[in-house]
């Protein structure tokens, strides 16, 4: 097999699930979310799918209960849309953790200086 066909298939699921999720979904209970990564198990059976959610912490868990209990509305569709031999099954995560995201642009300037992590500062 050819060792990028997965990393396509999943930017091709990312890409429609952001659209269906996004625009064509219609229940009230969905709020703004984003599909930000598509991880594929090995068999391709599986695909486990971050999402970047906003709002409180209660609109958070009421748009990912909403999103994990339209899992086969979304299956189906990608099962139009895209033309795969097997559809994998969806499983919906929130997006890492808000503190990741803050601390990236200061280890990737760490790493284009060529420095190592300062014992007296460290970024855990």
């Amino acid at each position: 097999m050819d060792p990028h066909r997965s990393e396509r298939i999943a930017e091709s699921i990312r890409e429609e699930l952001d659209e269906i999720i996004g625009y064509e979904m219609s229940d009230p209970r969905v709020g703004p979310a984003t599909v930000t990564e598509v991880n594929l198990s090995l068999d391709l059976r599986h695909a486990h799918v971050r999402l970047a959610l906003t709002g409180t912490a209660a609109e958070q868990s009421t748009t990912l209960e909403a999103i994990s209990h339209a899992k086969q509305f979304l299956r189906r569709q990608l099962a139009e849309r895209l033309q795969l031999f097997h559809t994998p099954e969806l499983h919906f995560l929130p997006n890492l953790s808000p503190e990741l995201g803050e601390k990236a642009p200061q280890i990737l300037k760490r790493i284009k200086r060529g420095r190592p992590r300062s014992e007296k500062n460290p970024i855990s």
